[in-house]
């Protein structure tokens, strides 16, 4: 497996790190049986929730850009210099993104997340 298909796992694993901490935020914040209900008249949720659910977004969002190119090269056979380091700047500013995202630090947070695009702009100028 290349190094870009590895880091493509390692992304889909992290949401899936994210969703976690997104749904326990929900639980400790509207409890267990809110959260498995309908949802329909939810109490306010906590800072945490919000912010949770935003950092699941986010990720989403960039995953959507990502995944499609690494399985462009993938299946083209590109793998270069500039597609692996693309990749491992998403992943890696991923993982920053959402630990400053769940710290809730201002400033830095749109740092990690534009590192993120430009190594998707990366795989993105290689396929071109």
């Amino acid at each position: 497996m290349t190094i870009e298909l590895t880091m493509l796992v390692y992304s889909v694993a992290l949401l899936v790190i994210v969703i976690a901490v997104q749904a326990t935020a929900g639980i400790l914040a509207q409890g267990l049986a809110a959260m498995a209900g309908s949802r329909d008249n939810l109490g306010e949720p906590s800072q945490f929730q919000e912010r949770s659910k935003r950092v699941a977004e986010n990720h989403k969002e960039g995953l959507l850009l990502f995944a499609p190119l690494v399985l462009i090269a993938a299946v083209a056979g590109i793998s270069t210099e500039l597609t692996v380091l693309g990749a491992q700047l998403f992943f890696s500013s991923r993982v920053a993104h959402a630990i400053i995202y769940f710290a809730g630090w201002p400033w830095i947070r749109p740092v990690a997340w534009a590192v993120g695009f430009v190594g998707t702009l990366m795989i993105l100028f290689a396929l071109l």
